[in-house]
């Protein structure tokens, strides 16, 4: 019988938001510090990401980097 490792669901959701933050660096072409300060500033990963991961894990990379440049921009421009 094989050793199957459960990772907490809490570890798999954080390693969604750094796949978020990475990706939407990327696709700004910024560093992912300055990514996650910006989302930090304006609590994109306490009050979209994270209360929405069940519907965006299912998303593509793309399509996650995506809205989330679009989010970001728009919450900073309501700042």
């Amino acid at each position: 019988m094989e050793n199957i490792i459960e990772i907490p669901k809490t570890q798999v959701v954080m390693a969604f938001v750094a796949t978020c933050i990475e990706a939407t660096a990327r696709l700004l072409n910024a560093s992912y510090k300055d990514v996650y300060q910006r989302m930090k500033n304006v609590g994109l990963i306490e009050h979209y990401i994270l209360p929405h991961y069940e519907v965006l894990h299912s998303e593509s990379r793309e399509n996650i980097a995506e809205g989330m440049v679009e989010c970001l921009n728009n919450w900073e421009g309501k700042k």
